[in-house]
């Protein structure tokens, strides 16, 4: 069985936009099944998401697919590599239609496109039931409105999804590390009895599921362990075998760097039990695990073990939360730390004066940038307490906008009535969620694979 290639561009949603285009140029001419995966779905962004669905039945999805995918797109396309992501997000049937609009616009003929659905609880329980299900972290639920209520899948239905011929895969709620072990498992065959081998697959899929991470990036300390050229930082490439066994690289010609550390610090990242790390597909044990450097940005690791996975699948619920209002402003110069404290004195007291019954955070922050170039190498010295700068932030919680936002203008009204020499004003009013995990029984999530038609 050919060696299977595994790309990801982003890590997160708004990672950088062009990361992949590298990854694409190296993989245009390797021989063996090539795949391009997008990690873009956290718990709050799906909250949002089933927001802007309820809102439009058209829209759900990423709004960053219209972004990423037509800088590759057509490349990928022309040279075979497909591409899975869980940019569907809350409308997966969305996201592909979308892909396809994208296709016609950028040329594409004879595009497949399939979505993995069911992983929405709301789909097919009552909120009622959802709240009956035992909390195991996060925050009890009440009464509050249900925003989402999301299973996390396993790897199998984008191994089916795959099964399709499809060249895009768009999945809502799965693993981060079954869009990696998806691929694999359909690729190489892997069954879901075999579980060492489903354990080396996820692991694959952990490294590579937060970007460049695994190859660099969020790795740094100047001094301590330093990174060429970040600013151009390569995300990760991962090559494996039918047997598991896998090396991590990165595109040529790019900045950062695959080390052992850089590989380990991603392997223990979020993994509370290295012995017993629960994911649908199979419990995976990285206590033996072998980390090697085998070349310059090569990295092989092999060693992983897996058990039966649990009986359940953990669900993310997010309820609605209220609003936060921020507001933020600056005083540099001398004597700025007692102006910066005056103005917080002056938010505190208006606070109490308008009747803000919440908590309201109002601190002080220092770090001189106001003072600071372009160039680091021009950046002037600074006697400490001859020329400081502060910043304030305001910041409240609250079940009613309009408190939020009245928190907010007070900072804003610090212009002109605060001390002197205020500047830099920014505001934000935000909606926010709150979220718990439960436990649902299996039989509870029914995954199904659509083949989404060009309209």
């Amino acid at each position: 069985m050919s060696k299977v290639y595994i790309g990801c561009g982003a890590g997160f949603a708004g990672d950088r936009f062009d990361a992949a285009v590298p990854i694409v140029r190296e993989l245009a001419d390797v021989k063996g099944e090539r795949f391009l995966i997008y990690e873009v779905l956290a718990e709050r962004t799906l909250a949002i998401a089933q927001r802007l669905r309820r809102e439009n039945p058209d829209q759900g999805y990423s709004p960053f697919l219209d972004i990423y995918l037509p800088l590759v797109l057509a490349d990928c396309h022309r040279h075979g590599i497909r591409i899975v992501t869980n940019m569907g997000a809350a409308n997966p049937l969305g996201a592909g239609r979308r892909v396809h609009a994208l296709g016609r616009e950028l040329g594409i003929r004879g595009l497949k496109v399939a979505a993995v659905t069911g992983d929405d609880l709301l789909a097919s329980m009552s909120e009622e039931e959802i709240r009956r299900e035992p909390i195991i972290e996060g925050i009890a639920l009440g009464d509050r409105a249900i925003v989402a209520a999301n299973a996390y899948l396993g790897a199998g239905p984008v191994a089916d999804a795959l099964a399709t011929s499809a060249h895009v895969v768009l999945v809502g709620r799965t693993t981060d590390a079954a869009l990696s072990l998806g691929p694999l498992m359909h690729v190489h065959g892997w069954k879901a009895s075999e579980l060492d081998l489903l354990a080396q697959g996820t692991v694959c899929g952990h490294l590579l599921e937060c970007g460049a991470q695994v190859s660099g990036a969020y790795f740094p300390d100047p001094g301590f362990k330093d990174v060429p050229d970040l600013d151009r930082v390569g995300f990760p490439i991962a090559e494996v075998e039918a047997d598991g066994s896998l090396v991590i690289t990165k595109p040529a010609d790019t900045g950062g760097l695959v080390s052992r550390a850089t590989v380990i610090e991603q392997l223990l990242y979020e993994v509370h039990d290295p012995h017993n790390y629960l994911t649908p597909d199979v419990v995976l044990d990285i206590g033996e695990v072998e980390v090697e450097e085998i070349g310059t940005n090569r990295v092989r690791v092999r060693g992983a073990r897996g058990k039966a996975p649990p009986a359940t699948l953990k669900a993310t619920v997010c309820v609605d939360a209220g609003w936060l209002g921020e507001g933020e402003i600056s005083y540099a110069g001398p004597n700025a730390l007692a102006r910066a404290e005056l103005a917080a004195s002056v938010v505190r007291g208006r606070c109490r004066a308008i009747g803000i019954g919440e908590p309201v955070r109002v601190e002080v922050l220092g770090a001189g940038a106001i003072f600071d170039s372009n160039d680091a190498s021009r950046r002037p010295a600074i006697a400490q307490g001859a020329a400081e700068e502060y910043r304030i932030r305001a910041a409240v919680r609250s079940a009613r906008r309009k408190v939020a936002q009245q928190v907010s203008d007070e900072v804003l009204s610090l212009y002109c009535s605060g001390p002197a020499g205020g500047a830099g004003v920014s505001q934000h009013v935000t909606p926010q969620v709150s979220t718990a995990s439960i436990l649902i029984d299996r039989s509870r999530v029914s995954a199904r694979v659509v083949t989404v038609e060009e309209a």
